[in-house]
């Protein structure tokens, strides 16, 4: 417990280096493992480049989502909002995925039957929100393979993450970023970049700034992220409609335990306090297990995100009531179009 303990808090100051523009003291000393870790990266892709670890191909075009920064910058929330949209525009999307903190790595198939452990939280909400086909694997190759000899009609593959996973080949890729943008500039661990930021956007990369504003030289779109509402824990695993009107006015002026499993849980809390609700935050580390659940038993009210409600079957709850928040992200409608002219090259004729 203590070597956990002293881990944690050594990675929470790690992170602390990473807000820029200047990178800190504490940066420039970790700036020789950056270097080290830019080396091998470059060093990674090079084995690529030259042919002597050979990409593959998924039978369908592949968009990846993914981000040049660590921690979350909305990727899961911009992989549903692009299903959304590619269906408006006639594709017919499937999605692969990692399936990061499930307990194995072999290829899965994402249904309302499994269990986040058993495939994934991000990708089960993906599921269970968009409907679309998802399957996971470490293997991503293998992955979308899997996906495609199920599902013959999927016509393009979406990656949840993957950006810097080399084996399968990517056609298109939409770049994520929040409020944050590059941090101090500086590569994994003095800085957040796992690579280094472009001088130029390639022609099939588009940038999505998941913020009021761009916070990076690239150019990009921007979207708006939202609370759409709440419902109890079971109307949600049923799929039930959100109240009418969001269902805040049932949490007004209750005392609310406000737990998150996320990278950064603070913007969440911000925006169910900017709604006027008491809530006691408690922030848990991302990909959260909830086993067990970490309030009291006798606690009465606590509200949770989707992508921890994936995990929490309501039979367990106890007494506890359980409200989960809907999240949703909105991009500007020019997204639209740039989707639209991004992905065009890859449209077969009817």
């Amino acid at each position: 417990m203590a070597a956990a303990g002293l881990a944690r808090r050594g990675a929470a100051w790690v992170v602390a280096q990473w807000p820029g523009p200047t990178p800190s003291p504490g940066a420039r000393l970790l700036q020789p493992l950056s270097w080290l870790y830019g080396a091998l990266s470059a060093a990674h892709r090079w084995l690529y480049r030259m042919g002597i670890c050979q990409a593959q191909h998924a039978p369908v075009p592949v968009l990846v989502v993914g981000n040049l920064v660590a921690g979350g910058a909305g990727k899961t929330p911009t992989v549903m909002a692009l299903v959304d949209l590619l269906r408006q525009q006639g594709w017919t999307p499937g999605v692969i995925s990692r399936g990061h903190g499930r307990s194995g790595r072999g290829v899965e198939a994402v249904s309302r039957q499994r269990s986040a452990a058993d495939v994934g939280d991000e990708p089960l909400l993906i599921h269970l929100r968009t409907g679309a086909p998802v399957v996971v694997g470490a293997d991503r190759a293998a992955a979308a393979r899997a996906l495609c000899r199920a599902h013959p009609e999927v016509d393009l593959l979406i990656a949840d993450d993957g950006l810097q996973h080399h084996r399968l080949h990517h056609d298109m890729a939409v770049l994520v970023f929040d409020e944050r943008g590059a941090g101090n500039g500086l590569l994994l661990p003095a800085g957040p970049l796992r690579q280094h930021l472009p001088q130029r956007l390639p022609p099939h990369q588009l940038v999505l700034y998941n913020a009021a504003r761009a916070s990076t030289p690239l150019p990009g779109l921007t979207g708006q992220r939202r609370l759409q509402g709440v419902q109890p824990l079971a109307d949600w695993w049923a799929g039930r409609p959100l109240p009418t009107d969001g269902g805040w006015p049932r949490l007004q002026g209750l005392p609310l335990q406000a737990a998150a499993g996320l990278a950064r849980p603070e913007p969440f809390f911000a925006m169910l306090e900017a709604l006027g609700l008491q809530i006691q935050r408690r922030p848990l580390g991302d990909h959260h297990r909830f086993d067990p659940l970490p309030w009291p038993a006798d606690t009465p009210d606590v509200i949770v995100t989707e992508k921890d409600a994936v995990k929490l079957p309501p039979e367990r709850m106890g007494r506890t009531r359980v409200w989960v928040a809907r999240l949703d992200f909105q991009p500007e409608p020019a997204f639209a179009d740039a989707l639209r002219a991004l992905c065009a090259p890859f449209k077969k004729s009817p």
